[in-house]
């Protein structure tokens, strides 16, 4: 008697290893395009909060004390600005004490 779920033809075994190789690398491409946008996103959103957290410190100053902070390293000290210096460049212009000073972050290359 002959059974009706049985395959009664055999699949070749070089075509069953390129299948699988072939799955493996675009399930590998997925996952490394994946990944990429990811760190890009993520970049994007630390440059956004260093931005964010320089207008703030800057913009904090000047209510307090009425005047915009003259340098970088005065909003270091006393408004307790950090951020990786090795990772980022920040040209900070200061146009005079009531003046909105003009910041300029930059993204270091060889940082990874």
């Amino acid at each position: 008697m002959r059974q009706r779920f049985v395959n009664h033809y055999k699949n070749s075994y070089r075509r069953n290893i390129i299948i699988s190789i072939v799955v493996f690398f675009v399930v590998f491409f997925c996952f490394q395009t994946a990944l990429s946008s990811l760190s890009r996103q993520t970049e994007e959103e630390e440059m956004q909060t260093l931005k964010n957290a320089i207008s703030r410190n800057i913009t904090q100053c000047y209510a307090v004390e009425g005047s915009y902070p003259q340098s970088l390293d005065y909003l270091k000290k006393n408004y307790g600005l950090h951020y990786d210096e090795n990772r980022y460049f920040v040209d900070y212009q200061p146009l005079g004490s009531n003046i909105l000073p003009e910041v300029t972050i930059i993204r270091r290359g060889g940082s990874k």
